[in-house]
């Protein structure tokens, strides 16, 4: 068993003081982080984490007057392209300038004696700031520098609070056939900004634009609107910060991916993008937001025709807005995500299931669905739903988890967070001003207040059940398992805990009792997880099972010296 502190995302890259120390920097390996935040325990795509402790997840802005765990849940897209490896990293990624095509460097030795194709891949794996530090050192070293910017397709840039749009213009116009731009704004995002990028990038295809604590985003719907317009090439929009934009209308025919965040009270809602796969509208948690969600989708629903992917998060989510998409009948849906909406209901369940047969992912976190919903999902989607997503789901217990993971084959990931929850848990900070929503407990329910969870799939990989301070025993029979959150489910007796996933990578316990934590080390160190090390056989008459020997069978490839090597699996706690 081994332990370790999870790292967040660092916030920004920071430039060389030398070419020196960029290249050393160049040098460090890239880490993919876990699946979930070790903090708060939802997973970390498009997550900002802002809990110094063990917590249930939080979104950074909702109100801090006694917020609801309904708002406090999330932040940005959580569900769509969850587990995409060509999703660009997060908006906390470090800078870099990605080339693509490798160009001819030769062998001939260049100034210092380091030949020329050496210096190329050396200064190739270098971030923007540290490329524009080693130009500086010699003359050999800029026109390699030069030749490089030229080269890139792809660059990951900060721009720190005191810069001007003019080092971003400086930056751009060194790189003539970028493709690909993603911008992490410390300082002001404004109409300025788009039209240097417009100018000096006339073949970008994606673009994100992510905004720091300091960041100010001033562009409006006309300006973005403009701008969609004019990049004939835009294929991903990806934005933060979009409170000012007060409506728009996006044309674009080229435009097959859009991520806005942070909207708010949006007048009008128009789009004309008829290869558009993928939207996500992430609105801010005020309860006086007035965007009308209904009028949106019928707008979708005329002129976007392609979409596979929808994910929604505002509070003013309703039972309407699901009829409007239900009667949109997007043929192609495979992945929809409906967040922090409390009154979807089962009812909003049946008009999704009577409408769309093939979803691969559904998300309704935050809503008012109860085990009979949980029941619709199961009937309707037992041959494609791979992916179920159903945190501070307050009305669903331990039957109807159990239900699903029975009747759902393919399922793969599902996140049970703060479904079973104590109400009289003296948890984490976050969770102690709740109000009147969340105290809408049904007295029937109160007898379930300690429940039990036994789940036994195939091909389940990945489990979240984060703040279920109302489970007291859980049982798991899951070979492919290999990512257990169990963050604060602090009335989880250590007797009633048993883990037989022989393939547990990590198992995130944050605030849970100590004496929890030992017992799940001891699970694992023992070998409690890894089971049925020898394959099982009939006779030849068909009678009776019998251990195999290795020896009378093929080895598996981790076994060795006649005994099954277990994989490491990490205890995260912080």
């Amino acid at each position: 068993m081994q332990h370790r502190h999870v790292p967040h995302p660092p916030t920004g890259g920071g430039s060389s003081a030398s070419a020196m120390a960029a290249l050393a920097d160049a040098k460090r390996g890239k880490k993919r982080g876990s699946y979930n935040c070790g903090r708060c325990g939802q997973p970390k795509k498009g997550h900002s984490c802002n809990l110094s402790g063990a917590a249930t997840p939080t979104d950074s802005s909702a109100s801090t007057a006694d917020p609801s765990p309904r708002q406090q849940y999330t932040h940005l897209r959580r569900a769509l392209s969850f587990d995409d490896s060509d999703v660009r990293r997060s908006a906390g990624a470090e800078e870099e300038v990605v080339v693509e095509d490798e160009e001819e460097a030769g062998s001939e030795l260049g100034d210092g004696g380091l030949p020329a194709s050496c210096l190329w891949e050396v200064m190739r794996r270098l971030p923007p700031a540290a490329m524009l530090a080693a130009a500086q050192v010699c003359k050999g070293w800029r026109e390699t520098a030069r030749r490089l910017w030229r080269s890139a397709e792809e660059l990951r840039l900060r721009v720190p609070a005191r810069a001007q749009v003019g080092f971003v213009g400086s930056v751009l116009q060194k790189c003539p056939g970028l493709v690909r731009l993603s911008l992490r704004m410390e300082s002001v995002v404004d109409a300025t900004m788009l039209a240097c990028i417009a100018f000096s990038c006339p073949n970008l295809e994606y673009m994100e634009i992510s905004t720091g604590v300091t960041a100010i985003n001033r562009i409006t719907g006309d300006e973005l609107g403009r701008f969609v317009a004019d990049k004939r090439c835009l294929k991903s929009l990806k934005m933060e910060g979009c409170s000012n934009l007060g409506g728009f209308i996006l044309c674009s025919s080229s435009l097959s991916t859009l991520w806005l965040s942070d909207l708010h009270s949006l007048s009008k809602m128009a789009f004309n993008c008829p290869n558009l796969k993928e939207i996500s509208l992430d609105f801010s948690r005020h309860e006086n937001d007035t965007t009308d969600l209904t009028t949106m989708v019928d707008g979708l629903a005329r002129t976007c025709l392609r979409l596979q992917n929808i994910h929604i998060a505002s509070v003013r989510l309703s039972h309407s807005v699901v009829l409007a998409l239900a009667a949109a009948n997007f043929r192609g849906l495979r992945m929809l995500s409906l967040l922090l909406g409390s009154e979807i209901t089962d009812a909003s369940v049946a008009a999704i299931a009577s409408s769309y047969s093939n979803l691969e992912l559904l998300d309704l976190s935050g809503s008012s669905i109860s085990d009979s919903g949980i029941g619709m999902i199961c009937n309707v989607f037992p041959e494609t739903l791979s992916r179920l997503l159903l945190a501070v789901c307050p009305n669903i217990s331990s039957s109807g988890i159990q239900f699903a993971t029975a009747q759902l084959p393919l399922l793969e990931l599902m996140d049970c967070g703060m479904t079973i929850s104590d109400p009289n848990s003296q948890g984490p900070p976050s969770e102690e001003n709740i109000d009147c929503e969340s105290q809408q407990v049904s007295n029937s329910k109160m007898h379930l207040i300690y429940q039990k969870l036994i789940i036994k799939h195939s091909r389940l990989k990945k489990l979240s059940l984060w703040g279920c301070s109302g489970l007291d025993a859980l049982y798991l029979n899951c070979p492919e398992l290999n990512d257990l959150n169990l963050n604060s489910c602090t009335n989880l007796h250590p007797e009633r805990l048993l883990l037989q996933c022989p393939n547990l990578e990590s198992i995130h316990a944050s605030g849970c009792q100590d004496i929890l934590v030992g017992a799940i080390e001891s699970q694992v160190n023992n070998g409690s997880a890894v089971e049925n090390q020898f394959p099982s056989k009939r006779l030849a008459d068909g009678s009776k099972r019998v251990r195999v020997p290795y020896f009378l069978s093929p080895q598996p490839s981790d076994f060795k010296m006649g005994r099954a090597q277990k994989r490491r699996c990490t205890l995260l706690m912080d």
